[in-house]
């Protein structure tokens, strides 16, 4: 763990800004957390759709009309692609919430907020069509945890990679992901298909 940096707390020392480096990380956790409740609220809207899609599918089966069928199944096929990329979101933003909270604690600056500011860009990318007033606001944010990044880099003499999609960025997108996949497994039902549903008429 990287030494505590003098003037974490202050508006004075090594880090010389309007306000103490703490209290910025304070802020962005308290920003992220506000984001966090627009993606589950998008999420639950998701979920919620595609339950109605699915709900559709299956009536249209069972009135034989194969074609209608097929219709809501492929849009709710759309619709579980979003929700996935919603819950990966999700449970990649509480991720860096937590090592944010670390920072917090032990003032490691540079090891955590790096991979975080990395996170944080690929997931506005991701989420800019989806969700485009918590992208924006994730743009924002990561171009803050960038400077601060920066700045603590410059008064420490450390250096640290702000490519988007570091390695340390990349395996917290994946490990989000992968529980994303698991979590929608268990959650959700598969899609009936019009043979499956001949086979039983």
């Amino acid at each position: 763990m990287s030494k505590k940096l003098k003037g974490w707390d202050k508006p004075t020392g090594v880090i010389r800004r309007d306000k103490p480096l703490k209290e910025r990380v304070d802020e962005t956790i308290y920003r992220l957390k506000g984001q966090l409740s627009k993606l589950d609220m998008a999420s639950m809207r998701m979920e919620q759709h595609e339950k109605e899609l699915f709900e559709k599918c299956v009536a249209a089966q069972a009135m034989g009309d194969d074609a209608r069928a097929s219709l809501y199944a492929n849009e709710c096929a759309e619709v579980r692609k979003i929700s996935k990329l919603l819950l990966k979101s999700k449970l990649a933003l509480e991720h860096v919430l937590l090592r944010l909270e670390t920072v917090e604690e032990f003032g490691d600056v540079i090891t955590v907020m790096g991979p975080v500011a990395g996170v944080i860009t690929a997931l506005r990318k991701q989420l800019g069509g989806i969700v485009p007033e918590v992208s924006y606001e994730l743009g924002r944010i990561g171009d803050e945890l960038g400077k601060m990044v920066v700045e603590v880099g410059e008064a420490s003499g450390q250096r640290w990679d702000l490519e988007p999609m570091s390695t340390e960025a990349q395996k917290i997108l994946a490990e989000a992901s992968a529980l994303a996949e698991q979590k929608l497994k268990e959650r959700l039902p598969e899609l009936p298909s019009p043979e499956s549903e001949r086979v039983r008429r």
